[in-house]
This record gives structure tokens, C-alpha cells and sequence, in this order.
């Protein structure tokens, strides 16, 4: 697969990715105190089953396609991760991505096994919103920054 084409899938699930996190860290989660417990657990479970159909893909498409871009255009600068700001916020970008691959991971266990609970979800997604905060950052950063 080309590179164009492999950048523009890569930025279309990292709207998704992003645009989903965004929205229930910063938005559902501000919503629960104004909408009774019923309607919200109606609502969240529908989100749920959508989210759990949905992002497998989303995250597929990203991983791949960063890992396809990696290997056409990127590999030979990790050999030197810090010659270089572009390598040095790129390795940082890919710590920061397969970290938020195992909190995607960590959660799906944890939802397959029942051990999700409340305050586990709440952190999973802070904790993923700050590191996909990090990554946009980063992925600016690398075209602008130098030092």
C-alpha cells in the first residue's frame, strides 16, 4: 500500500479514535449529572455495544497504518532515536501509542472478564485522553519543532 494512502487512513481513525475519547472524557462524562440513571445506563449501554463493534476496526486501521507507515518511510530513524527531534518526538509518539494500546487491551480483559468497574473505566479513559493529547502534540510537533 502506498504512503498517501496509508497517512490518510491513519488520520482518518485518529479523528475517530480521538473524536471518541474526546467525547466521553469531556462530554459524557459531564452529562451523567444532568440526565436521570435510567436514561444514561439506556444510553450508555447502546454506546457500548456500538463502541465495542466500532473501535477494534478504528484501532486496527490506526496501529496498521502507522505500522505501514513506519516501515516505509520512518524505520531507519529509530535506529538513532535521538539524533534527530523528528526521531526523538516519534519515539515518544510510538511510547505513547502502545501504551494506549495496552489500556485498549487491559480494557477489553477487563470488560470480558467483569472485572470492568466504574472507577476503573473513569481511569482507563483519563488516562488514555491524556496520553492521545500527548500523541496529537507529538505528531504536530515533529513537523515543526527543532531544537
Amino acid at each position: 500500500m502506498s504512503y498517501p494512502i496509508l497517512l490518510v487512513l491513519h488520520l482518518l481513525a485518529a479523528i475517530a479514535f480521538v473524536g471518541t475519547v474526546f467525547f466521553e472524557v469531556l462530554i459524557l462524562e459531564r452529562v451523567r449529572r444532568h440526565v436521570p440513571g435510567d436514561a444514561l445506563r439506556t444510553v450508555e449501554r447502546a454506546l457500548g455495544q456500538r463502541l465495542r463493534r466500532v473501535m477494534p476496526w478504528v484501532i486496527l486501521t490506526l496501529f496498521g497504518s502507522g505500522l505501514g507507515m513506519l516501515k516505509l518511510r520512518y524505520l531507519p530513524l529509530l535506529a538513532h532515536p535521538l539524533d534527530s527531534p523528528f526521531a526523538t518526538l516519534l519515539s515518544l509518539k510510538l511510547l505513547l501509542a502502545a501504551s494506549v494500546l495496552c489500556h485498549f487491551l487491559c480494557a477489553m480483559y477487563l470488560m470480558h472478564s467483569g472485572g470492568m468497574t466504574g472507577r476503573r473505566s473513569r481511569a482507563i479513559h483519563y488516562s488514555v485522553f491524556a496520553h492521545v493529547l500527548g500523541i496529537v502534540l507529538l505528531a504536530k510537533g515533529m513537523f515543526y519543532l527543532s531544537w
